[in-house]
């Protein structure tokens, strides 16, 4: 069986997002995993504090363009990279398609 990740996401309207990745076989740390995607999060976060009317096709195309990047950065065979980046890419969105929004309570008691 897969092992996996949870992670909790929060909209800046405070939903709540809860994750259970799937991790590949190969990982090697879980948790550096979880801060690494932690990282990332947070720079695009205040990137988008700064210039709040940045569309989300304009967030996703850069983010697809850095995934090409950094594969590409990778030393070894460049189809095997690419072929391991679609593979993760696909488990990863495959893992959010069950997740839920969770809105937090509005109104008075």
């Amino acid at each position: 069986m897969a092992a996996k990740l949870p992670y909790r996401a929060t909209t800046a309207t405070g939903d709540r997002l809860d994750f259970e990745f799937t991790l590949h076989e190969e990982t090697g740390d879980p948790v550096r995993v979880s801060q690494m995607l932690s990282a990332l999060l947070a720079t695009l976060d205040r990137d988008l504090q700064l210039q709040p009317d940045t569309s989300n096709g304009d967030l996703l195309q850069a983010l697809a363009m850095a995934l090409a990047v950094r594969t590409r950065l990778l030393f070894g065979d460049g189809v095997t990279a690419e072929a391991l980046s679609r593979q993760l890419l696909e488990e990863a969105l495959a893992s959010s398609r069950e997740v839920e929004r969770q809105s937090p309570a509005a109104g008075h008691a």
